[in-house]
């Protein structure tokens, strides 16, 4: 990978923010990201090789990165949000139900031997792309505790499923992967408990803003990367040290000054490159050799959505229900994960991220209605 390379990589990265900037229309910044990197990728021009070693390595810093913020963003001290666990995890069971009823029915019907893989994809949330989204359109109330909830115990619970069903063939050995990395991510917990509550957190905070150190910041990238050292050296995927390492930050919660650095580096640098590298890895030139796979994306799509419907009869109104369909986080991986191992058929991983797209597209329908009767009373009522 050369300079020139990167310049350009990071320049299509901009499509994101250039996509996203209405804010009406709810598109996340990826959107932008994965277009451009498919239009210079395998599907597009070829100008980027998704193979270059130095590539694959920052792309993959980039996914450890991105499922840390993503684990930073699940609510886990928030009080309000507890006291709405017992709701949110019924909703979120009777949509795993429903989901391993579609997922297994896809495969079937489709015949690629994936339905624990569609189970998981139907199931899941992405609490990365629900919560900002609710926080840009002001929605409050107590459904809004709820789904956030309902979200949060989906994303955690598909993240740590999804290396355990995309290679059953080797589910033993990612279980004791992942429970390695579980009690890293514990010890790691534990530590910047004490470190917090003993006010020796505070006081390397105020010496590293006074000298400039960035220690905070350091420390966050350190023990991010030792957990994905860990899950490579247990053969399980980055994503579940990085969404692991972001839950036990978010246990102690992060100190804002960090949040604002470690946005600078994901937002602005890691995330852009995973993704356009991602774009640029799908060929979706495989949709013209197998058409079929056009029809399960849309499956996986549209049954993701009919999956979080299913909530109507728990006393969710089906906006609700369409928004926490929003996904991203565990596609992404499942086509990162997927692709890595061999397992997926040519033109699979085109066809989750299509899935994907789907679920985003809905769920920004979904937030703009729920915002309207939010501001309409009458409507509401």
């Amino acid at each position: 990978m050369t300079f020139s390379t990167l310049a350009l990589v990071i320049a299509l990265g901009l499509c994101g923010p250039l996509l996203a900037v209405r804010t009406a229309w709810h598109v996340p910044v990826i959107l932008g990201e994965l277009v451009a990197g498919i239009v210079f990728g395998a599907t597009g021009f070829g100008v980027l090789h998704t193979s270059d070693p130095v590539f694959v390595f920052l792309a993959d810093m980039g996914f450890a990165m991105v499922m840390f913020v993503a684990g930073t963003h699940v609510p886990v001290r928030d009080p309000a949000v507890r006291s709405a666990l017992g709701v949110g995890a019924l909703r979120a069971v009777l949509v795993g139900v429903l989901a391993a009823a579609g997922g297994y029915g896809i495969a079937a019907w489709f015949g690629t031997g994936h339905g624990a893989i569609y189970a998981v994809l139907l199931a899941s949330s992405s609490a990365a792309l629900v919560l900002p989204i609710i926080d840009s359109a002001g929605l409050s109330g107590r459904r809004v505790l709820a789904l956030t909830a309902q979200v949060a115990i989906a994303d955690t619970a598909c993240v740590v499923a999804l290396p355990l069903v995309i290679d059953p063939g080797n589910a033993a050995r990612a279980a004791f992967g992942a429970a390695a990395v579980a009690a890293c991510a514990g010890v790691m917990f534990l530590v910047l408990r004490y470190l917090e509550n003993s006010g020796l957190r505070r006081r390397v905070h105020r010496l590293s803003e006074r000298r400039g150190f960035a220690l905070e910041l350091r420390v966050s990238l350190a023990l991010l990367f030792v957990l994905c050292a860990v899950a490579t050296r247990t053969h399980v995927s980055i994503m579940l040290a990085g969404f692991a390492c972001g839950l036990a930050v978010a246990g102690i919660g992060e100190p804002r000054r960090v949040a604002k650095q470690l946005f600078a580096i994901n937002d602005g640098f890691l995330a852009p490159l995973f993704f356009v590298w991602l774009g640029a890895r799908l060929n979706l030139r495989e949709f013209g050799e197998h058409p079929r796979l056009i029809a399960l994306g849309v499956a996986l799509g549209l049954g993701a959505v009919a999956a979080h419907l299913v909530t109507r009869v728990a006393g969710q109104p089906l906006a609700y229900g369409a928004l926490a369909a929003a996904q991203i986080g565990v596609p992404v991986a499942a086509v990162t994960v997927g692709t890595q191992l061999h397992v997926l058929v040519p033109g699979e991983s085109s066809a989750i991220m299509l899935g994907a797209l789907i679920t985003i597209g809905t769920a920004a329908l979904a937030s703009s209605r729920i915002a309207a009767r939010q501001r309409d009373p009458v409507r509401r009522s």
